[in-house]
């Protein structure tokens, strides 16, 4: 492995600014020519994200997006030009919902803490679909929860009227996606296009995955090694509904609204706002 890039020097000073001063790096992720440091200085933290080579459009459309979001207690800065792109956000020391259910997975604990978490997430994505936006790649990670509401990160393909993501955008998660969704990139329509639809079925699956700590996808009981698979292979099995649900059920009450979500054809699905409301009645 090569050594960590250096941090561009105009989101240091971005970063230094919120933090109150002279701030430290630490080095957190490098990967797919998207770099992600937290930056820590007398009166707080920043994350600072810069994309290169290929991660140069991805990393530019998310500062795009979270300008037109208006976050102005999250997003602090962004800048693009050809070779280099970089976003500078607000660093919240907080869990995501996958270790907010750690205490579930592990020891059957935390169930009311867990559950909470869960129907915050709910009704944090019904205000983001209110105000006409997608997420479109919704994950366990993705979402941390604050003392001051739910934060999602990694909006580099939310999605709305006007602001298509480019070509490149597969959908997202392929185990976490709605088969709709799977079937029409299957046969080649772009832009993709995520629904408020498709998104409650990722994040029914994403609840899911954090429950059982496995995929919604029973990938062993239909012979399916998904490791093995491409992505299109993946996904046109996704869109043919050929694969079953994880039979798994360590939390059956609150699996099995998630259940019903992830087996209802589009036009049945409840909105993020009725799956709160449904969450909200399960027995911790």
């Amino acid at each position: 492995m090569g050594e960590f890039p250096c941090a561009p020097e105009e989101a240091v000073e971005v970063a230094e600014r919120e933090c109150g001063g002279s701030v430290q790096l630490s080095e957190i992720t490098d990967r797919r020519g998207s770099t992600v440091w937290k930056a820590t200085g007398p009166s707080g933290s920043a994350a600072i994200k810069s994309g290169t080579g290929n991660g140069v459009p991805v990393t530019a459309r998310e500062a795009e997006a979270l300008h037109l979001l208006d976050w102005p207690d999250h997003f602090l800065g962004g800048s693009v030009s050809k070779d280099l792109a970089w976003v500078v956000t607000r660093w919240f020391d907080a869990p995501s919902t996958w270790k907010m259910f750690r205490p579930v997975r592990e020891t059957k604990d935390g169930r009311e803490r867990a559950l909470s978490a869960a129907v915050d997430l709910c009704h944090a994505i019904a205000d983001l679909h209110g105000s006409g936006w997608v997420h479109s790649d919704l994950q366990p990670e993705h979402a941390l929860h604050t003392d001051t509401g739910v934060r999602l990160l990694d909006v580099s393909w939310a999605w709305c009227e006007g602001f298509e993501p480019p070509d490149i955008f597969r959908g997202g998660m392929t185990h976490l996606l709605a088969p709709e969704l799977a079937a029409s990139i299957g046969v080649g329509i772009r832009p993709v296009t995520p629904s408020p639809a498709a998104e409650v079925h990722s994040l029914a699956a994403t609840l899911w995955t954090c429950v059982t700590g496995r995929w919604p996808l029973d990938y062993p009981t239909a012979g399916v090694d998904p490791k093995t698979l491409t992505p299109s292979q993946l996904r046109a099995r996704v869109a043919n509904r050929s694969i079953p649900l994880d039979a798994a059920t360590p939390w059956p009450e609150l699996q099995e609204p998630l259940r019903e979500v992830l087996l209802a054809p589009r036009r049945q699905r409840p909105t993020a706002g009725e799956l709160a409301e449904t969450l909200q009645s399960v027995n911790a």
